[in-house]
């Protein structure tokens, strides 16, 4: 690792860190030197099994339950970490769910649940971040949203999923533009396809039938993931803002031809 991609000394919230492409983003950044805060809504075990990985890295590290839909929580959340260490550098929008049914047969509630947890989440946090990083004495800092390959390209029967992660992607780019002033980057990193627990039960052979057609011959891992996150909360993308990353193996570059 090279100086300007050190992270030591910063500390670092990931939503939905506790497992699967979160787990990954957060070990990623503490094996870069950040201390991280780990946010769960309902997998308190996981996330500590979290926190604990992280600490044998040699960081602090530390479990914070928050429902990131709801403004009360967030603003819970934050109060916490910022009351643990003396600032926050960077946050990690990652907290998602999906429902997997066709356009029609989504309900409301599906649709709100996903949309709200997904694109509203992002928002809550990133706001409530905004607000402590520029305060007086603020040092700016780092927001990273998690897009998906749907930012790109539509998913069928994640017409919420895909509405939401579309709608991050605009998010970070309006965000860049009005915090920027502040000293606060934002991007978004899309993962392609990646091979984590949930991904395993989409299909009897996830990583054959998605390496197949990545380019790459490959599916990503959370350690991929994790890896550009950390890049782009480094000083080496200093410069580098309202930007989307593709994490995809180049999948989502190709196009589809008829012969």
């Amino acid at each position: 690792m090279t100086h300007s991609q050190s992270l030591t000394g910063r500390h670092a919230l990931v939503t939905g860190g506790g497992r699967g492409v979160g787990k990954g983003i957060v070990l990623a950044l503490a094996r870069s030197g950040a201390n991280v805060a780990v946010n769960y809504a309902t997998s308190h075990a996981a996330a500590e099994d979290t926190v604990a990985e992280a600490r044998d890295l040699g960081v602090d590290a530390v479990a914070v339950q928050a429902d990131v839909s709801v403004k009360g929580d967030v603003e819970r959340m934050f109060a916490d970490v910022v009351a643990r260490w003396p600032r926050l550098d960077i946050l990690v929008n990652n907290a998602g769910v999906q429902t997997w049914t066709a356009l029609v047969d989504v309900t409301e509630s599906e649709w709100d649940d996903v949309v709200n947890t997904n694109l509203k989440g992002c928002f809550l946090c990133t706001q409530a971040a905004a607000r402590h990083m520029s305060r007086p004495g603020g040092a700016g800092g780092v927001v990273v949203n998690i897009g998906s390959g749907c930012n790109k390209m539509p998913f069928p029967k994640l017409v919420a999923y895909t509405a939401s992660k579309g709608g991050i992607e605009m998010l970070t780019k309006v965000s860049a533009v009005e915090l920027g002033p502040s000293g606060i980057r934002v991007n978004c990193v899309a993962p392609g396809a990646i091979e984590i627990e949930r991904t395993k039960l989409e299909a009897p052979d996830y990583a054959g039938s998605w390496g197949r057609v990545t380019p790459l011959r490959r599916v990503g891992t959370p350690q991929d993931v994790g890896a550009a996150v950390a890049f782009l909360a480094s000083d080496a993308a200093s410069f580098i803002s309202g930007q989307t990353l593709w994490v995809d193996g180049a999948l989502f570059s190709q196009a589809v031809w008829a012969y």
